[in-house]
């Protein structure tokens, strides 16, 4: 898979971007409430907050940013009600598009999301419908300048990896949820940067796209329902060879 580029690499990249922080605050302090809501304010004692909270100082989040998403979540600053929303659908060429989202009125993001995917030359479709393509695991990337392939690939494997891919600008590990923690640490302790570390909905498949006019139109896509304020986390099955990406971020 040498070349082509995934959306976890691409997705990443555009994270950096500096004009979004606020947005990107913002969707990750609703992720924080609703994991102290559902599972308490304790990170030790609840995974997805401490997930959350990682992802918040990742992002650079201030600490008091932080603690209050906490309390807004435990209800000691009043309580804020979102609910987790899916959804499916499909962008140009045929690529498998799924959705998470947070959101406080669904019936306000549901006819947002499916006029984006219209905009866009997409379509939302039924739940299910895509769903069966993905596998949920965890995810890491690591910058290809970083290490070597072969000894990232013998530390990943010993710390619980099932796959390391080189999609050319990044090594995309893969492990079961339940491996993710020990990965990352095993990781880490060898002073490995991590470009990105989260529990995602993994393609079991991949779409290769070779057109440049469709690529445009699906990284469209996604970038306008990965900008949506409701929007969690965006996942797509697509390959675009980095010769194509270039010419299109040029």
């Amino acid at each position: 898979m040498a070349g082509h580029s995934h959306w976890a690499g691409i997705k990443h990249k555009k994270a950096a971007n500096d004009a979004k922080r606020g947005k990107l605050w913002s969707k990750i302090a609703r992720m924080i409430i609703v994991a102290a809501k559902n599972g308490g304010g304790d990170p030790e004692a609840n995974l997805p907050l401490r997930y959350a909270i990682d992802k918040a100082k990742a992002a650079n989040m201030p600490k008091d940013t932080i603690e209050k998403a906490i309390k807004k979540g435990t209800g000691e600053l009043g309580g804020v009600h979102y609910e987790e929303v899916l959804y499916e659908g499909y962008a140009p060429g045929g690529v498998a598009v799924m959705i998470e989202g947070l959101t406080d009125n669904r019936n306000r993001t549901a006819p947002e999301i499916k006029k984006i995917f219209e905009r866009r030359g997409g379509s939302l479709g039924a739940s299910g419908c895509v769903s069966w393509m993905f596998s949920k695991k965890g995810l890491i990337t690591v910058d290809t300048s970083a290490i070597g392939e072969d000894e990232l690939l013998e530390l990943a494997l010993s710390a619980g990896a099932e796959d390391l891919q080189n999609t050319g600008r990044l090594y995309e590990i893969t492990c079961p949820p339940a491996a993710f923690e020990s990965l990352k640490k095993a990781l880490q302790t060898r002073n490995i940067p991590l470009s990105s570390a989260e529990i995602a909905m993994v393609p079991q498949t991949h779409v290769q796209v070779t057109d440049e006019e469709t690529a445009r139109k699906i990284l469209g896509l996604m970038e306008d329902i990965e900008d949506h304020d409701d929007v969690q986390n965006v996942y797509a099955n697509f390959d675009i060879p980095d010769s194509i990406l270039a010419r299109i971020e040029s």
